[in-house]
């Protein structure tokens, strides 16, 4: 199967359009069980001449092939920023705000505010909704109209760049996190529902990292 090209042609027309800084934004740890949901986030403006070697949707990459390229990244972008929200934060107020938060979180830790956002897939789960659930957060305006694009992660060098630099953040904390509690195997599979951690769920129940709102398999008593 061919390889999409991963190109700036998205953020170029944006910034002819009248931005001066664009903000790809995508998300990792969405369809996980456990640990955070994470929100990265990459700064291109008209001083960003070439994309990036390399660079390709996180997923389609090798471990070392993302570690690899996060250094490359923070050089070559103007300015980048990962968010995270909880496991209990998402059971606190589901998935979409829990997404909100996370990604409000990184736009917070940028080191400037950008006037145009690229947003992979087509819902927005950005933008605050015009009328909120009693869970969801009140959340300051975006500083900037988000566009939403389908695959930006396959064809957008700044969104693909922003899944690398999350999921490597998010597996950092996964292993970390496997550390204290080695029979989900989260070293291995990050959280998500592979054979070995749907069987320890069966096996031990969920732990406080574990997305107890969502339908988790439980210990069976012997």
């Amino acid at each position: 199967m061919a390889v999409t090209a991963v190109s700036l042609r998205t953020e170029r027309q944006m910034l002819r359009a009248g931005a001066t800084v664009v903000c790809g934004v995508d998300e990792v740890g969405r369809g996980s069980l456990s640990g955070p949901v994470t929100v990265g986030m990459v700064l291109v403006d008209e001083s960003v001449k070439r994309s990036l070697p390399g660079v390709r949707d996180s997923k389609l990459l090798s471990r070392q092939a993302r570690e690899r390229l996060v250094p490359h990244i923070r050089r070559w972008a103007v300015g980048y920023s990962v968010g995270h929200a909880s496991a209990a934060e998402i059971d606190e107020v589901g998935i979409v705000a829990a997404l909100r938060r996370a990604g409000h979180r990184a736009l917070g830790a940028l080191p400037f505010a950008p006037d145009a956002i690229l947003l992979d897939g087509s819902h927005d789960w950005l933008t605050s909704p015009s009328q909120p659930s009693l869970l969801d957060d009140v959340i300051a305006d975006l500083p900037a109209p988000v566009t939403m694009k389908v695959k930006a992660d396959l064809t957008c060098t700044s969104v693909a760049a922003a899944s690398v630099i999350a999921k490597v953040e998010r597996d950092a904390i996964m292993r970390r996190l496997s550390e204290d509690h080695p029979e989900y195997g989260w070293h291995e599979n990050k959280g998500y529902a592979s054979p070995e951690h749907l069987a320890a769920l069966g096996a031990h129940g969920p732990c406080a990292q574990h997305r107890r709102s969502w339908n988790l398999p439980v210990a069976v008593s012997g």
